[in-house]
């Protein structure tokens, strides 16, 4: 007996010491010898396996477990402390990729260190690895949509600028070694409605999937993206994550992408439950495999080894989808000897450090948008008395917006302003009004305060628990999704009723991540701050604007109308009649519009040639001066209109480029933008790129050209005619 024990005892050590000297082990070795060995050692089950979100470990291999559903939106999400920077929509307010780039190299460095110090003990839970589905770049075409606060907003340029810096900051410099995956989420045309996203069928035109729903896709794909997600949705009839065109034609053909394909989380359940294209998950597994998806959040994918023995699919094909996948693992060091890495010396100390809290309150200053100002602000910090109320003043929630992470230290919006204000000066706070219902106490002590104090915040606006995922949004009643545009009408009482009898200034702070009616808001506030979710450092944030320690900056991402009576059917999803490019009747706040207590003005715009040929470049230079009394940032904004076009509808006006100064009063600077021709062009009703031609004006100004802007207080912006031969 003691022979054979001793036996098994040195069958074990030899089988461990030579999976321990295995070809997939070597970090030496090339990464597609590494994958094609370790897929030599699997069993068909444990190929299934490792396409699972949720991958086992396979000791007899020496490789953990791992799960790659991981969250960083705004900040590293759902796994313990970590710096909580502005929502994605409040990020897109800034106009600034290189600001994005620096927000996501932080939240990359925050994944890094959190997972080392999480293998260092051990766990290897969802949400605590190196892979992360953000950033989402779809469109927010409607701002009925719930989700529509993760995105950078309506515009494809911008939306496209931003992704690109975001996926550069997470995904780091090093030739060899990835930081941490990003991902290009949720391919395509998806946004909304939540409720019928598992059976919708989205039908944009061509010229609307060319032109506003895949451009952003395609510069996240050049620029390396690791992942794309695929929508829960179908496209044109098919289901997006076994969409034929899509995946195979567009993204691996036309665009050459190489990264996996992971699928939205039990969307290809969808298949046979929402769609019905299939009637078993292991036609759905054998569909979604064909179709290209590496990688499955849900449960379908265990259903392949049925699937092969049905002859649905088979092995050879699940070898080639599996070593895609396992490219990734291998680029982000998960199979390699600690130290392998470069980002394995990251530690906990980056974690919320005063760095990154310095530069959440960087990015959520410059996310703030300035709607009104009647000149009440900026306000002095020294007044007798202010009063702070409304149901978002002390609310966590509002600094937070969806898939966020959690802090030892966040800052609401009433801290803020108590720590902005002098010593001597007094500051009293009552919520007031409930988020979305009546008080059911309607005994008044408000109205009174405000009346007696030098100046009133009011904090209205949403939160998460009203609009965001269809499960997530547990106040809605609509499935996250926003069907009313108004605020809650219990608002708006409250605000009436400060306003009473009450000639003090009244400054209203807006939360949310949407666009929403804030026209009465207007009216009877002397300011109109929002503030977005605005993170970890939202209320010192509001505070260093409201109080004029720094000059907003911030421009809206996306179209606020007057009312849902502006926009097309919310389940339409052509461009006709949408977003700033589409939309003629004049809106509430325009696209790219935000004020500043600095005064800036476009003299002229300078072609350097007032006719092009065809086919090629022109430079385009603006002056612009700050005229005010303080010092600002402007956000330079360079819109194209073109002749309309037979046959296909023309944008009345497209964003093509954007650049953030900082002046001095009295100060001018010289901003230089090119054009080039794939920027000039257009897309035609089939969906191809079409040069331009007649003539095109050139804007450049702080805020959308019309009426609208300069009614509101924009400086008019300035414009040249080109002529293309």
């Amino acid at each position: 007996m003691r022979r054979y024990v001793w036996l098994f005892t040195l069958l074990f050590i030899a089988h461990a010491a030579t999976a321990q000297t295995a070809l997939f082990l070597d970090p030496a070795q090339p990464i597609n010898a590494r994958v094609n060995d370790l897929i030599s050692k699997l069993s068909i089950e444990e190929k299934a396996d490792q396409m699972m979100y949720s991958s086992k470990a396979i000791e007899r291999l020496n490789i953990p477990a791992y799960n790659w559903w991981n969250e960083a939106l705004h900040g590293v999400g759902r796994a313990g402390a970590a710096t909580v920077f502005p929502q994605a929509i409040g990020l897109g307010a800034t106009f600034d990729d290189d600001l994005a780039r620096r927000v996501a190299t932080a939240i990359s460095d925050e994944a890094r260190a959190s997972y080392n110090a999480a293998v260092a003990k051990g766990y290897r839970q969802q949400y605590s690895g190196l892979t992360f589905w953000t950033p989402n770049i779809n469109i927010f075409r409607d701002p009925r949509w719930g989700r529509g606060q993760e995105t950078y907003g309506e515009d494809p340029t911008l939306t496209g600028r931003m992704g690109v810096a975001f996926v550069q900051g997470l995904q780091g410099d090093d030739p060899r070694h990835l930081k941490v995956a990003a991902c290009a989420k949720h391919f395509a045309v998806h946004s909304g409605p939540e409720r019928l996203r598992h059976v919708f069928n989205a039908e944009p035109t061509p010229q609307d999937l060319w032109e506003t729903y895949l451009p952003a896709f395609h510069q996240l794909v050049d620029a390396k993206v690791e992942a794309v997600m695929c929508a829960y949705n179908r496209t044109n009839g098919e289901p997006c994550c076994g969409n034929q065109y899509l995946l195979h034609d567009v993204l691996r053909q036309q665009w050459g992408f190489r990264g996996h394909i992971v699928s939205d989380c039990w969307a290809l359940v969808d298949f046979y439950e929402g769609h019905k294209v299939v009637k078993t998950p292991a036609e759905a597994a054998a569909l979604a495999l064909d179709r290209g998806v590496n990688l499955n959040c849900g449960s379908v994918y265990p259903s392949l080894p049925e699937a092969v023995k049905k002859g649905l699919t088979t092995e050879a094909r699940m070898d080639s989808s599996l070593a895609i996948l396992l490219r990734t693992k291998f680029k982000l060091g998960l199979l390699d000897p600690q130290g392998g890495s470069p980002y394995d010396k990251l530690g906990p100390e980056v974690i919320n450090s005063a760095a990154n809290r310095a530069l959440a309150r960087e990015a959520a200053q410059k996310s703030i948008v300035l709607l009104k100002n009647n000149g009440v602000l900026p306000l002095r910090n020294d007044l007798s008395k202010y009063f702070v109320c409304g149901p978002n003043a002390a609310n966590l929630d509002a600094l937070l917006g969806n898939y966020y992470g959690v802090n030892p230290e966040m800052k609401t919006i009433l801290e803020g302003i108590v720590g902005g204000v002098q010593p001597g000066s007094q500051v009293q706070y009552r919520q007031g009004a409930m988020l979305d219902r009546p008080n059911a106490n309607t005994i008044d002590w408000v109205s009174s305060s405000s009346r007696v104090s030098d100046a009133t915040f009011v904090v209205l606006g949403i939160t998460g628990l009203l609009e965001g995922e269809e499960g997530e949004s547990i106040a809605s009643p609509t499935f996250g999704d926003r069907l009313d545009y108004n605020l809650p009408k219990n608002q708006i009482d409250f605000l009436r009723k400060l306003r009473e009898n009450n000639t003090k200034p009244i400054i209203a702070i807006i939360t949310g991540g949407s666009p929403m009616n804030l026209a009465e808001v207007h009216e009877l506030c002397d300011a109109v701050v929002l503030a977005w979710y605005p993170g970890e450092e939202g209320g010192n944030a509001v505070a260093d604007v409201v109080f004029g320690k720094v000059s907003p900056s911030g421009k809206l991402p996306i179209t606020f109308p007057k009312s849902l009576d502006q926009l097309p059917a919310y389940e339409d999803y052509h461009m006709a009649g949408r977003t700033y490019r589409y939309m003629s009747a004049a809106p509430l706040y325009p696209f790219g519009y935000g004020l500043s207590y600095a005064k800036f003005t476009y003299p002229a715009v300078k072609l350097a040639g007032s006719k092009i040929a065809k086919n090629k470049p022109v430079e385009v230079t603006a002056t612009v001066t700050n005229s005010g009394k303080v010092e600002g940032e402007e956000v330079v904004q360079l819109y194209l209109t073109h002749p309309p076009v037979k046959g296909a509808q023309t944008p009345l006006f497209a964003l093509k480029n954007f650049k953030r100064v900082k002046l001095a009063p009295g100060a001018s600077t010289t901003v230089k933008f090119t054009l080039t021709p794939e920027m000039l062009a257009l897309v035609s009703a089939q969906g191809k790129l079409v040069a331009a031609t007649g003539p095109v004006t050139v804007w450049v100004g702080g805020s959308l050209p019309g009426a609208r802007s300069v009614a509101l207080g924009a400086s008019p912006a300035a414009s040249a005619l080109l002529t293309i031969k």
